[in-house]
């Protein structure tokens, strides 16, 4: 076996530290340890982006995969291959010999093979009597049997990562799609609201989205359009229960004026309380609780909010609610003026509420007063987070970008 020595390159090729620690990392296989040397090799292509491979390192260590006799890599048998360049060369799809040197290299440094130079850096086995071999030099694949579970799991990462994106993508070709026909029919059919500004908004993100290449930008940009989708939602929607509440009221009064006038003493309220609520009917408003919007995008938003959670960190909205009450105090906000906000918004998007006013606290001189008008215009049907959220999203960008 010519594995768990450590043995230094020939010629002028450097040894490192790094070098020694793969080599020793070999001597710890598993006694009896086998695998199927294709199965290494398929999770190695799809870990490819992990490891920093190219097609070109994959063919070569596929070629000198073709070298080694038997289907499985085995801890008991010679793990070391030993052909010549030129040999190599040909079953690496006729490479040339300056690429072909330069993927091996490639390799070595990915950890995948190990040299294992003879004294004169001619590759070759020497075989004993019996017909066996007992000393081989030239590359050796104990890495890749060393590495055979890190690399399935290498290549596992990948896939799902891979399935995330592709999931990523598809929601936000839908979540755009929703948008531009939300515009196109709130505009045919004459629907109250800017939609002016949700179309610019929608502009906005696409050009953002055209160049998001990461898996954090494309999620940054799916939640960007989330949030714009509920905005245009919640537009529509205050505008489908205005018109069914005045429909409603409609039809009641109609009721009334058309109702059987003959019994009016009988019918009539014995108080001026009662009669009010006899002739007033109640109107639900217009404005309903707007739907709380994804954790990870208030929490980019209003980044200073966690700092008021246990632990400095939010990951359930409960905590962030939690750490809304926090600031509420911290911001000298009365318990009344946040309860009623709690009604009006709902407990969840209370707490994104708070969080942006912390965002924005140097810019507000009653935080209180502030609130208790956010509420009233919520109750009214003229406010909604949306648009706060995605000018602090916007305001935080360019310190990512700074930061990063």
């Amino acid at each position: 076996m010519q594995i768990g020595n450590v043995t230094t390159p020939f010629g002028r090729r450097p040894m490192t530290l790094a070098l020694v620690k793969a080599q020793l990392s070999t001597a710890n296989i598993k006694a009896g340890k086998s695998v199927d040397k294709w199965k290494v090799y398929r999770s190695a292509c799809e870990a490819r982006t992990i490891l920093g491979l190219r097609d070109r390192a994959l063919a070569v260590l596929n070629a000198l995969l073709t070298f080694y006799p038997e289907q499985e890599l085995s801890e008991e048998s010679n793990l070391v291959v030993f052909p010549s360049n030129a040999q190599l060369a040909i079953r690496a799809n006729g490479i040339a010999g300056t690429t072909l040197r330069e993927n091996l290299a490639i390799l070595v440094e990915a950890g995948l093979i190990q040299r294992n130079d003879s004294p004169n850096g001619k590759r070759y086995a020497r075989k004993g009597n019996d017909g066996a071999i007992e000393t081989a030099y030239g590359f050796s694949l104990a890495p890749l049997l060393a590495r055979a579970e890190e690399l399935a799991i290498m290549a596992h990462q990948v896939t799902e990562e891979s399935r995330r994106l592709r999931v990523m993508k598809e929601r936000i070709t839908i979540t755009r799609r929703d948008i531009r026909k939300l515009i196109s029919a709130a505009v045919e059919e004459g629907a109250a609201g800017n939609w002016q500004a949700v179309e610019d908004a929608l502009v906005s993100a696409i050009v953002r989205l055209k160049t998001a290449k990461t898996a954090a930008s494309l999620e940054a940009c799916l939640d960007e359009l989330t949030l714009l989708s509920e905005e245009a939602i919640n537009m529509l929607e205050i505008q489908l229960i205005s018109t069914e509440s005045d429909t409603n009221d409609s039809g009641n009064r109609h009721h009334i004026q058309n109702s059987n006038t003959e019994s009016l003493n009988e019918l009539e309220p014995s108080s001026r309380n009662e009669q009010g609520e006899r002739l007033a009917p109640k109107r639900r408003s217009a404005a309903e609780p707007i739907k709380a919007f994804p954790l990870g995008m208030v929490l980019r938003a209003c980044p200073q909010i966690s700092d008021y959670a246990t632990g400095g960190a939010i990951s359930q909205w409960r905590e962030l609610m939690t750490a809304a009450v926090v600031v509420r105090t911290t911001l000298g906000v009365s318990p009344s003026a946040y309860h009623e906000a709690c009604d009006a918004m709902g407990p969840e998007n209370a707490a994104v509420a708070m969080a942006c006013v912390l965002e924005r606290a140097g810019h507000i001189s009653s935080p209180g007063g502030y609130l208790r008008d956010l509420t009233r215009r919520t109750e009214r049907g003229e406010f909604s987070l949306g648009p706060m959220l995605m000018a602090l999203l916007r305001t935080q960008e360019p310190e990512g970008r700074k930061s990063a």
